[in-house]
């Protein structure tokens, strides 16, 4: 299953990855904060969409992307 980058708000277009709370190959739960996020210079945080493995990270911290773009991936 694929983490991405929500649209939080109507103007919303991108965001940046300000850090990773979890690893790759780290067990996470449905619900559980991986990442933060600064977007419309305010903070906000991804939560994993499912229960499983965290497979993946496409977007390092620091790396600036587009609304939609995956940022990880994560596996049952």
């Amino acid at each position: 299953m694929d983490v991405i980058l929500p649209k939080w708000g109507m103007s919303m277009q991108e965001g940046t990855i300000t850090g990773w709370l979890v690893a790759a190959g780290d067990q996470v739960t449905e619900g559980q904060v991986i990442a933060t996020v600064e977007a419309d210079k305010v903070d906000a945080e991804i939560e994993s969409p499912a229960t499983g493995t965290l497979a993946s990270i496409a977007v390092e911290e620091g790396e600036t992307v587009d609304v939609g773009t995956v940022l990880a991936r994560i596996d049952p």
